[in-house]
């Protein structure tokens, strides 16, 4: 892990109840970071924060689903009368339905943009004005390598995570003159829920086509979330980095 003081920042991270939210809200808290987990399952999500609290991390639990924007509006709130303010903000929550494009539903397609790419808006939105009177704030939002290659059966996850790209280097220009960044990560296959359901064959075809030779871990991703939220990144922004051992073949 980085060695990278957030001591005395307030962070929210969306979708933080396992795989790449769980790392970042872990990793962000294990630098001195006060983490609001964000999730629609209870379970899983206080379970995160117990898991955080046990490494003595400071964590609490906020229920929502960000693809709901009055549910948005209520959890934002409560983030706010805990802590004050925010200074970081993690878009991370997201979902999957794939499924061949003239086979997909209105109802997968729709289901996947409005958590993908409405979820960010809602829940930036829902947060920046603390950052701009604060005059400092970091937002990453984590986007995909299927939003910058594409990826045959998820025509909805690939525009959803485009879209994401596009949000993000529109509101870094917004947003720069209060000294807020916006940056986004493009994970390529890490080992999370998502691959784990993958077959044995296909994962040994990514592995193929990837020049590392390997899935990625949730820490990688966070390692380089963490180092975009830090004072060291005062001066990236805007900027997007697939995190994918080479997959993408170095396309952002």
């Amino acid at each position: 892990m980085l060695q990278i003081s957030l001591k005395e920042k307030i962070a929210v991270v969306t979708g933080a109840t396992r795989g790449i939210g769980f790392e970042v809200a872990r990793s962000l808290a294990r630098c001195g970071a006060r983490v609001a987990c964000v999730g629609t399952n209870a379970e899983r999500l206080n379970q995160s924060v117990e898991q955080i609290k046990s490494e003595g991390g400071d964590a609490e639990a906020f229920l929502c689903n960000v693809a709901d924007v009055n549910a948005v509006k209520e959890m934002a709130k409560k983030v706010l009368d805990t802590y004050g303010r925010v200074d970081i903000l993690v878009n991370n929550a997201g979902i999957t339905r794939d499924m061949l494009m003239r086979r997909m539903t209105d109802e997968e397609w729709n289901d996947v943009l409005s958590v993908n790419l409405n979820g960010p808006f809602f829940v930036t939105r829902a947060f920046v004005e603390s950052m701009r009177k604060s005059k400092w704030g970091r937002i990453v939002n984590v986007s995909s390598i299927s939003g910058l290659i594409g990826n045959a059966g998820q025509a909805n996850y690939s525009a959803s995570k485009a879209g994401l790209i596009g949000f993000t280097r529109t509101i870094a220009r917004e947003l720069g003159n209060r000294n807020i960044t916006v940056n986004a990560v493009c994970p390529g296959f890490v080992e999370t829920d998502m691959t784990a359901v993958l077959k044995d064959v296909m994962v040994q075809g990514i592995k193929d086509r990837t020049p590392i030779g390997r899935l990625g871990k949730p820490e990688d991703i966070a390692n380089a979330v963490l180092y975009f939220v830090s004072e060291e990144a005062s001066f990236v922004t805007g900027q997007v980095i697939a995190i994918d051992g080479g997959l993408a073949g170095g396309l952002n």
